[in-house]
């Protein structure tokens, strides 16, 4: 097939460096542009120091228009901050035949043609789809933790979370919280009950499961390594282990990133890949289950490659089957 020209809007961030590291080592995509206002005319090795002999593209600095005007320009993904898709797609007339994927949470709630780019829970839309919000990095977690009870409609109580993640979640702009003197050696709590990404959780288990009205009591915690997210999830449960197991095997058996594990996990495992790995245990009528994912990769840009494989056609797992660190 004809390789896929994609462009890159706010190519210098961890979002946009993780996809660039993923799309120069896709069998078919083609990177037509990397943008980016602070780092316009550097080479992206400058900036992405890995990437020293992967690419002599630099990042661009032209009007957006004149990038958007170039012929057979594919795609389009969004790595700005949060708010500034919501001005781009203002301030823009991006053709219908180009595919936005927008990496931010300005348009989660599925506004303005935008559909949910979870595909462990809608594959098939998304398929259809030429605007994709991709989801919250802890909302990716979290909800693969979930999903199958809803579909099975056993989620009937309160659910709790516990889940920490690494410093690049916060972005890359240095703030106090971000910086290495203070995060070293150190692990605090953000944003408890009240964290941004509940509501996309809340739409998607509603989507599966529409009397589910319980609390979702989400406490984040700020953790002292790079990249990774645990989420320790638990609520009530009317079975056994096995019963538990087969539900989440069923429902994510034709989904390639997903696993279920009888062992005990951890965020080695799935560190530089687009996995998410589940071990679930029941205790006096509580499943617990743990969920881990790469929260640049399946939490961000690689989910990102995913849902641009299934709308232009490609095995989904094209370009993804990526090295974990291991150890």
């Amino acid at each position: 097939m004809e390789k896929i020209n994609v462009g890159i809007v706010g190519g210098a961030g961890y979002t946009g460096g993780e996809l660039l590291r993923i799309l120069l080592n896709h069998p078919f995509v083609n990177v037509a542009f990397a943008h980016s206002n602070s780092q316009a005319g550097k080479p992206i090795w400058s900036i992405h120091t890995d990437l020293l002999g992967d690419t002599d593209l630099t990042f661009s600095g032209e009007d957006i228009a004149t990038l958007l005007a170039q012929e057979g320009l594919d795609a389009l993904f969004l790595c700005s901050g949060h708010g500034a898709s919501v001005t781009f797609m203002t301030e823009h007339d991006v053709s219908d035949d180009i595919t936005i994927i927008d990496l931010s949470a300005d348009f989660r709630d599925e506004h303005d043609d935008f559909v949910y780019g979870l595909p462990e829970l809608q594959r098939d839309r998304i398929q259809e789809a030429t605007r994709i919000a991709n989801p919250g990095c802890f909302a990716t977690s979290i909800q693969l933790a979930l999903l199958p009870l809803a579909k099975a409609g056993k989620l009937t109580d309160d659910v709790q979370v516990s889940a920490i993640t690494g410093s690049t979640g916060a972005g890359q702009a240095l703030v106090p919280t971000t910086g290495f003197t203070w995060r070293n050696n150190n692990v605090s709590i953000y944003k408890a009950f009240s964290h941004q990404h509940l509501a996309e959780i809340r739409q998607s288990l509603n989507q599966l499961e529409p009397d589910f009205k319980a609390a979702i009591n989400f406490v984040p915690y700020r953790g002292d390594f790079t990249r990774g997210i645990m989420a320790n999830v638990y609520t009530p449960f009317e079975g056994s282990l096995e019963e538990a197991k087969e539900i989440y095997r069923s429902y994510y058996e034709a989904h390639p990133f997903t696993h279920v594990s009888d062992a005990p996990i951890d965020v080695k495992q799935v560190v530089n890949t687009n996995k998410c790995l589940l071990h679930l245990e029941v205790h006096d009528g509580q499943l617990l289950i743990t969920s881990v994912i790469d929260n640049l990769t399946k939490g961000a840009s690689g989910q990102a490659v995913q849902n641009m494989n299934l709308v232009f056609g490609l095995p989904e797992d094209t370009g993804l089957r990526l090295k974990s660190v291991a150890f």
